[in-house]
């Protein structure tokens, strides 16, 4: 099932899809190129009718997913080539909400930025009691204005997702638990049994039922889409300027970026 793919895995297990980031050297962090192989992994899975329920998960003990790959973006000042040209992660956001099977998140290790959002996208979300939540993004000359801040507000609150956001700190699994950022925490040697288990529950319910709850559920927020397509579009103009390049110099450079003279009234 994995051939035809580099950065992912794509396996079938009875009735469920597991799509596994497969980059563990650079800590799961998603270049073009995944974006593109996570795309064609969920409309395969989509389109299998033997297919109830997805897992997301991430290759090793490190890492989920640690978002955009900063090292690929600071060597050629994008996320690398890709067969349509372009860097499509909103609509690989897009394409977990309208997916109509449930789409759980076994988070293994780091969900830190990019991977944060992912997570928080996904229907339900299994933690490793080893895993740790954060964004990155004002660190590093980067922000998700659209789903990976909005909805994160739905999910966790208004004052938490500004903390992640303002902030930058990385939470352990008690607490994102604590805050519902995830559903349940299991020992990490358990993880993805633990979640095959809960797709195989899913895959006992009516399918048709299950699809029009999660387009129920969805319908609600459906509007951060638009949100979402301003925010990928402001942030691919930042990432250009002095600012946006500070953030991703000082990343590479293992030192911490110098925003103040950025500052304006």
């Amino acid at each position: 099932m994995t051939e035809g793919y580099e950065d992912i895995r794509y396996e079938v297990e009875g009735r469920t899809a597991i799509v596994t980031i497969d980059r563990p050297h650079r800590y799961n962090a998603f270049r073009g190129k995944t974006v593109e192989e996570l795309i064609r992994a969920f409309r395969t899975a989509w389109a299998d009718n033997g297919v109830q329920a997805i897992i997301l998960t991430g290759a090793g003990e490190n890492a989920f997913c640690t978002g955009g790959d900063v090292k690929q973006r600071a060597e050629t000042g994008d996320y690398g080539p890709t067969e349509s040209g372009m860097f499509e992660i909103g609509n690989l956001h897009r394409l977990i909400r309208d997916v109509p099977k449930p789409v759980i998140a076994a988070v293994n290790g780091l969900a830190i930025g990019g991977g944060q959002v992912l997570h928080v996208l996904c229907d339900l979300t299994i933690a490793a009691d080893t895993a740790r939540f954060g964004q990155a993004g004002p660190r590093v000359g980067s922000f998700d204005a659209g789903f990976g801040s909005a909805f994160l507000a739905r999910v966790v609150g208004e004052k938490r997702a500004r903390e992640m956001w303002y902030l930058c700190r990385q939470y352990d699994a008690e607490t994102a638990e604590r805050w519902g950022l995830v559903n349940w925490v299991v020992p990490a040697r358990s993880l993805l049994d633990e979640a095959k288990v809960v797709a195989a529950e899913i895959a006992e319910k009516s399918p048709t039922a299950i699809r029009f709850l999660k387009q129920s559920f969805n319908a609600d927020t459906d509007h951060q889409a638009g949100l979402s397509n301003l925010a990928m579009s402001a942030l691919d103009l930042y990432t250009h300027t002095p600012e946006g390049l500070e953030g991703v110099a000082a990343f590479a450079e293992k030192r911490s970026p110098d925003f103040s003279k950025f500052a304006k009234a």
